[in-house]
Order: C-alpha cells, then sequence, then structure tokens
C-alpha cells in the first residue's frame, strides 16, 4: 500500500504507533499539498485477527480475509489516488490508510479504532480537511449504503453532498438517500477531532466477521459505483483563490 500510494501521492507518510506489543501503522497520501482546501478520505486496511461470527467454535480463532471488511474501501482509495494523479482535482485530497480498527473489542471498546484515534489525536500536524468520507464495506454484491445516523448527525451537509451525487449519477439504488442505523466506526474520532465526516457503510453483509468474507462476495460494481461518486464529489469541489 505504501509503495503504491508513492507511484501517485505527492507526498506519503507513514504513521508508526504502539498498542500493547504492536507496532500498527496508518499510511497517509496526500495529493496537491498546495492547494488551500482539503477533503480527507479514509479506510481501514486491517483485518479481524479471529472469526468471531463463525458459527463453528473452532473457527473463531481464525483469522478473516477481509475482502470486504477492508480491503474493498481500500480498493476504491488507491484506484482513486491513480485518478488523481492522473487528473489532478483542484482542492487537495488526503488519502489515509488506517490500522487497527478491527482488532479487539467492540462491545467494550477496546482496541479498536486505534488508527482513526491516532490520526485524529495527530490530524492537525500536517492536514486541516474541511470534511472528510471513510469508506467501510463497500463492495459487497448487493451494496446498499443509507445515510448512516451519526453521520447525518455530525456531518449532513456532507451526507447530501455525497448522496445527491451518486443520484444525478444514476447510483440512486445503491445509494438509498434514507436515513439508517447508527454503525459506530472511525469516523467518529474525526468527527470528535472537530471534522465532520461521514461513513459510507453496508452493514447488511452476511459474512461479516467469517471466514466466508473473500473476493468472491464482492463486485467490482460495487467498488465502481462508490469510486464514481466519491471522485466527482472531489473533482467538483474547487480551491480558493
Amino acid at each position: 500500500m505504501t509503495a503504491e500510494l508513492k507511484k501517485t501521492a505527492h507526498e506519503v507518510i507513514v504513521q508508526e504507533f504502539r498498542y500493547r506489543q504492536f507496532t500498527l501503522a496508518n499510511i497517509v497520501g496526500r495529493f496537491n499539498t498546495r492547494a488551500r482546501r482539503q477533503v480527507l478520505l479514509c479506510a481501514h486496511w486491517d483485518s479481524r485477527p479471529t472469526a468471531d461470527m463463525e458459527i463453528v467454535e473452532a473457527k473463531r480463532r481464525m483469522p478473516i480475509l477481509g475482502a470486504n471488511d477492508g480491503a474493498s474501501g481500500v480498493a476504491v482509495l488507491l484506484q482513486l489516488a491513480r485518478m488523481f494523479r492522473e487528473k489532478p482535482p483542484s482542492i487537495g485530497v488526503i488519502i489515509v490508510l488506517l490500522d487497527g480498527e478491527d482488532y479487539g473489542d467492540f462491545v467494550r471498546d477496546e482496541g479498536v479504532f486505534l488508527g482513526s484515534r491516532y490520526f485524529a489525536a495527530n490530524m492537525r500536524k500536517f492536514a486541516t480537511p474541511e470534511y472528510g468520507i471513510l469508506l467501510d464495506m463497500v463492495g459487497d454484491r448487493d451494496l446498499r449504503i443509507y445515510r448512516e445516523a451519526i453521520s447525518e448527525r455530525r456531518a449532513r451537509r456532507i451526507n447530501s453532498l455525497v448522496f445527491s451525487t451518486a443520484r444525478e449519477l444514476g447510483y440512486g439504488r445503491t445509494f438509498v438517500d434514507q436515513v439508517g442505523e447508527a454503525i459506530t466506526d472511525d469516523h467518529i474520532p474525526i468527527n470528535d477531532a472537530g471534522v465532520p465526516c461521514i461513513d459510507l457503510i453496508d452493514f447488511d453483509y452476511g459474512p461479516w466477521h467469517t471466514l466466508d468474507d473473500a473476493p468472491d462476495k464482492c463486485s467490482a460494481e460495487s467498488l465502481r459505483a462508490v469510486g464514481e461518486v466519491i471522485a466527482e464529489v472531489v473533482y467538483r469541489e474547487k480551491d480558493r483563490p
């Protein structure tokens, strides 16, 4: 991922940090660094070390591939990075691949959202994005993304921007313009740091946290729909003189 971003971004920063005995790393790519306005695009790249939703108990100790829950968002962002290299946007773009989202216990809020919390705490050292868009689980074959409820409460304007763009591009079936459930995710630390950030996620995914979260459960068309909408949002933005 670092090598791919180095082919496309103007600057690549690897943020290493520690959690227990592990060294984790966020990978940050910056595009059009001279622009006054910046937007943030992010996704987590780690996959869960335990398949805790497996029915067979022995399988629950095995790590998942995370083709949708992890890799799908990264795939879209790496393709957008290539597009931004070939056709630079007017504004600055910060792509962040976040580590440690899916490691620990979500109920106890322990060992999860590690990368987004670290990034949010250190973001102002090199980035001042006006808003952010998080991609998580966007590769499902039957992709349906609703306005995530926390995003709607904390970054409604960004939700409206994305969902209206999707409708214009003919992706209204994929981007369902209705408020859905609240998902605790990497966008919360970013919102807490003062950057309105939405979560684009389809949480209705049967293989979630199982060994079946593999590439055959994903769709290139789903990735394309999400990528085209985000690209259109970015390319429509204009920098300040």
